[in-house]
């Protein structure tokens, strides 16, 4: 039909935008032009971060926060590619899982806060004499923060997809493009969606390091909210730490509304089972995706061009089935263990050129005084994760099963976990000192106050997969109590635990480097542990001692991953796996 012919009421319907295109429009622009000025930014003058230093001013955590979350947002979106591409070949590759999960387990424990300087280096000679090197310093050490725990969970969804899907998925001949966009991302997304709420969160730990940057005598300031706490916490302002407060829930309730609560609602979409009487989650910005017509069309683009590289997929694995399998059995044996010789050398090569480094300048002493300190901070990992599963499990059960309360306290521990221990040290320091308490006990805590919530948001998601079929199954028996506990709540949330507990460990190793060894204002508190002793060498700029430490670090995390985790995570994958 010609639209000369149709009603003036249709007309008006169809081409006079209505008010969710006009929000629509406003939220797209008003991102195209804050992104459009950011990236004018990128090719200003280092000098400039020298001649307008970060100020107090409560008006200025406008811009500050603005800058922030931008630099969040970048960085969660290249979490976001690093997780479907790396977790994906981790799982569904033999030789390359062998190699790609223990690197997961060190970079997830590497205190990047060790040898950030050197990554600012690289960064900064990328684009000499611009601030572009710097922000991507600090939009790095940001993803350093987020990308791993979203892999972990998004590799231990591909790994436990229920049989019967894939049967469906084999019955439709769905090619491996396909079968990842229509089976394995909607199967992990309820995961992957709390798991990225978290990483958001945790974030904001790195903020504040990666906003303040020194390299060499030289210290590099980034206009944001992490520059502003740590400017607040050298001068001892209070007043100024509540404004930085202030700004960050206000950042975490944006995110909140136009992020994270629209992706909440649409992962209803992807749950195997719907409790029966539970109207689905509303929010107003999913409702604009949903009725804008401007962002519609910008849909129906994006899906045809899925289409189109879907068939070319297609087309690509024809001519492969086509041509028949190029590599015989024997063939690939063969491979096998070339691959893994070939693992074997780089990993000798690698540890005997880090020896060398250290041995020249370190003594066999040391290097055993090194152990030492990483057994101590081996206990307090082992005690502080003991002690949040025991309080956060049960918790996690409890909201997890009951959705109406879930929303309402998502946006509170999502708060909660974005709160930096740097903010807690002015009340631990100063309680510390006052009371003449032992460091090496009172310090510990700093720990596992940003990663303890990977395992109650972990747990959440595990307890809101349990099977309403089931429970209601459960209550007709009367199994109750520790029975309940033992065949239903925890074997459910089993797995997701796991995920949760191994990020939440391999956190609080990284953040060991800040918690024990506290400062506020001249007064410090060192905690015997090997991450005092890594910040203390990087402060020093020895490089030697730095590598030490954190060369011991990775290797306590891959032992204990290897002889504890791992073989808890196998158990997790054949006994709890739903079938």
């Amino acid at each position: 039909m010609r639209i000369d012919r149709l009603p003036i009421s249709v007309l008006r319907s169809r081409l006079v935008p209505d008010r969710w295109d006009i929000v629509a429009i406003a939220l797209v622009f008003g991102l195209l032009i804050y992104l459009g000025e950011a990236a004018h930014g990128l090719t200003q003058p280092l000098a400039g971060l020298e001649a307008t230093p970060i100020s107090l001013n409560p008006w200025k955590l406008i811009d500050y926060s603005a800058r922030s979350a931008l630099r969040m947002l970048i960085a969660m979106i290249a979490s976001l590619i690093f997780t479907f591409t790396y977790a994906t070949l981790a799982a569904k590759s033999r030789r390359a899982e062998v190699l790609l999960v223990p690197m997961l387990d060190i970079l997830q424990s590497v205190p990047i806060l060790g040898f950030i300087s050197v990554t600012v280096v690289f960064f900064l000679s990328l684009t000499p004499g611009r601030i572009a090197g710097a922000e991507f310093a600090a939009i790095f050490a940001i993803f350093t923060s987020q990308a791993w725990n979203m892999a972990f969970s998004f590799y231990q969804s591909l790994r436990s997809v229920p049989e019967e899907l894939d049967e469906v998925a084999r019955g439709f001949r769905l090619g491996p493009w396909m079968r990842f966009w229509r089976l394995e991302v909607p199967f992990a997304m309820p995961a992957l969606i709390w798991n990225m709420m978290m990483s958001m969160s945790g974030g904001w730990f790195f903020v504040v390091a990666s906003e303040a940057i020194s390299v060499g005598h030289t210290t590099l300031t980034l206009p944001g909210i992490g520059s502003y706490i740590a400017l607040a916490i050298e001068q001892r302002n209070l007043a100024a730490i509540g404004w930085a407060i202030a700004a960050m829930f206000v950042v975490i309730l944006i995110y909140d509304q136009l992020l994270f609560r629209p992706l909440i609602a649409s992962a209803d979409w992807f749950t195997l089972e719907h409790e029966a009487g539970l109207m689905p989650t509303r929010t107003w910005m999913l409702t604009m995706l949903r009725r804008s017509r401007v962002l519609r069309l910008m849909r129906r683009g994006f899906t045809a061009l899925m289409h189109v590289a879907s068939r070319w997929g297609q087309a690509l694995r024809s001519q492969q089935r086509a041509r028949g399998s190029m590599a015989p059995s024997a063939a690939a044996g063969w491979a096998d263990v070339l691959w893994y010789a070939a693992i074997t050398v780089l990993c000798l090569a690698g540890l005997w050129k880090m020896t060398m480094f250290v041995h020249s300048g370190v003594s066999a002493a040391e290097m055993g005084h090194v152990v030492l300190l990483g057994l101590a901070t081996l206990a307090r990992v082992v005690i502080l994760i003991a002690l949040a599963s025991l309080i956060w499990v049960p918790v996690g059960v409890a909201i997890g099963l009951r959705p109406r309360v879930t929303h309402i306290v998502q946006p509170i521990a999502q708060f909660l976990a974005a709160f930096p221990a740097n903010l807690f040290f002015p009340v631990v320091v100063s309680g510390i000192v006052a009371w003449r308490l032992n460091p090496n006990i009172w310090l510990s805590p700093l720990m596992i106050l940003g990663t303890q919530w990977y395992i109650l948001f972990n747990v959440i998601v595990g307890a809101s997969s349990i099977s309403p079929d089931l429970r209601h199954v459960a209550e007709n028996l009367h199994i109750r109590g520790w029975l309940w506990w033992s065949r239903i709540a925890l074997p459910a949330v089993f797995p997701f635990y796991l995920t949760g507990a191994i990020t939440a460990s391999g956190g609080s190793w990284n953040a060991a480097i800040v918690a024990e060894l506290a400062s506020w204002g001249k007064e410090k508190l060192v905690a015997t542990g090997i991450g005092a002793y890594i910040a203390e060498a990087t402060s020093a700029g020895d490089a030697r001692r730095t590598v030490l430490g954190i060369v011991v670090m990775s290797l306590f995390v891959v032992v204990l991953n290897r002889l504890f985790w791992r073989p808890l995570y196998a158990q997790a994958e054949r006994r709890f796996r739903i079938a």
